[in-house]
């Protein structure tokens, strides 16, 4: 029986493990963590990470072929082929900080591995990892090996939050790097073979190991330039009367571009996308190529400039002052069907309109009250370090109530602010909500979800990002 263990149990980890388990019976699959409290969550009826279908799955196959462990040694010491899922966070200090990746989780688990292996084993990179990670990894396991061979996969994941079980069962493709060596082809057909169980061998694609550290990044920073070149062309919509969900429909009718990653938005999200980004700048940048950092550079600058005009019309609409006005905040998460809310455009929205004295009354159908006030004091880049290493239990921010109904939020609010496309946003009761605020009342739509004519015709003063304006905010700066 082969023997799957996964350092890390997050949000890449734990689904990922569960859906091999569920489609390979015959192999032993252990997920193990550092932190108790994680694993015990991941063993009980609440998990630790919302993902539709994900409890279904674990149910399954919790206690027969897959298991969550906190006894980490032990099981990667019995292991025929270890998934390292660690975080990699961007620098904060020293050599490449605020764009490289912090690898200090990632050599701490390859030293811990290379400690307690006491046979051959597969070390697979699953964490996304800036190119030549392997290399590194690869030295620190030989160099301290006691005669045991190791060989690095990398096996980068390409999950969407929201789908990420669908993405599983049918992945687009599964990316195995490996060494161009007969050891190294072995343990690409090794891993070649799991996946082998579910997924279509035209879709399992096998790679040099630099190409697929490469692809994760290359892959996700194209994903994040078409929402920032949406957003750029946003922006352009709002000057000149153009509607963005229009131009957007007839640009994505080009089958060479199709239609998909093109809805304009307060800007993107998630774990991903900016630290990818910032990535591959800083590996652009040691590499002498400034002229491709500064082209990569500026999808961020994009997004940054994207969410600081939406807060910008806030605060400009509303008689350019929002000290002490209620305003209400909808949805937290990045984007619907998650609860993740790492580097979610809602914290910088907040942050923007706290810092002119807002009161902020915030309401997502997945966050709770002690993550939303977490990331709202929280230092840029500390998400990604493990729970254990973050600030304990954050001061929380007066300024901000975070209360579990809609119409709570709403109610004697001066503006309300749709940050997340929650489908519940698009079916409200905005006549009871209009009735219930203070006048005139506003709706700031950062995800295009409610039907601007309709809520015109209730009485909201309404903007809608690259929709034609409304004649209220037509004359006030877009950008201060």
């Amino acid at each position: 029986m082969v023997k799957i263990c996964c350092i890390g149990a997050g949000y890449v980890g734990g689904p990922t493990m569960a859906v091999i388990a569920l489609k390979c019976p015959a192999i032993e699959v252990v997920v193990v963590d550092i932190s108790k409290p994680r694993i015990d969550a991941w063993n009980s009826d609440h998990l630790p990470i919302y993902e539709p279908g994900l409890d279904e799955v674990v149910k399954d196959c919790r206690g027969k072929n897959l298991f969550f462990s906190s006894d980490v040694e032990k099981h990667v010491a019995e292991a025929d082929i270890v998934f390292v899922s660690v975080n990699t966070p961007t620098k904060t200090r020293g050599l490449g900080l605020g764009k490289a990746a912090d690898l200090t989780y990632w050599e701490s688990a390859a030293r811990m591995i290379a400690d307690v292996s006491k046979s051959d084993k597969i070390v697979v990179e699953k964490s996304t990892v800036p190119v030549k990670t392997a290399e590194a990894i690869e030295k620190i396991l030989t160099h301290n090996s006691k005669g045991i061979n190791y060989q690095i996969l990398s096996n980068p994941e390409f999950l969407a939050e929201g789908t990420a079980i669908q993405d599983l069962f049918k992945p687009d493709r599964v990316l195995i790097g490996g060494r161009e060596t007969p050891e190294g082809k072995r343990a690409v057909d090794a891993l070649k073979a799991v996946y082998a169980n579910w997924v279509p061998e035209e879709n399992i694609i096998t790679t040099n190991l630099w190409s697929a550290e490469l692809s994760k990044l290359a892959a996700n920073a194209f994903l994040a330039q078409r929402i920032s070149s949406v957003n750029a062309i946003s922006a352009l919509c709002e000057a000149t009367g153009a509607d963005v969900s229009e131009v957007a429909h007839a640009v994505g009718k080009d089958s060479r571009i199709g239609h998909r990653f093109l809805n304009a938005s307060v800007g993107f999200g998630g774990s991903c996308f900016q630290k990818d980004i910032l990535n591959l700048v800083y590996i652009c940048e040691c590499n002498g190529l400034q002229e491709v950092a500064n082209y990569w550079k500026q999808v961020v600058k994009i997004n940054d400039y994207q969410k600081s005009r939406f807060v910008n019309r806030v605060v400009s609409s509303m008689f350019n002052t929002v000290s002490g006005k209620k305003i209400a905040i909808l949805g937290f998460a990045f984007k619907k069907d998650t609860g993740d809310t790492r580097e979610t455009p809602a914290i910088d929205v907040c942050k923007g309109l706290l810092g002119d004295k807002a009161l902020l009354s915030i309401y997502d159908p997945q966050v709770t009250e002690d993550q939303i006030q977490r990331d709202l004091s929280m230092n840029k880049f500390d998400w990604d370090h493990p729970a254990h290493l973050q600030p304990m239990s954050p001061s929380s921010i007066k300024q901000v109530s975070v209360v579990w109904d809609a119409y709570e939020a709403t109610k004697d609010a001066h503006g309300i602010c749709v940050i997340t496309e929650w489908d519940e946003f698009k079916n409200l009761d905005y006549q009871r909500i209009y009735d219930n605020m203070q006048k005139p009342a506003f709706i700031f739509d950062g995800r295009n979800v409610v039907n601007v004519g309709e809520l015109r015709k209730i009485g909201f003063i309404v903007y809608s990002i690259g929709k034609p304006l409304d004649p209220w905010v037509k004359d006030l700066p877009a950008s201060a």
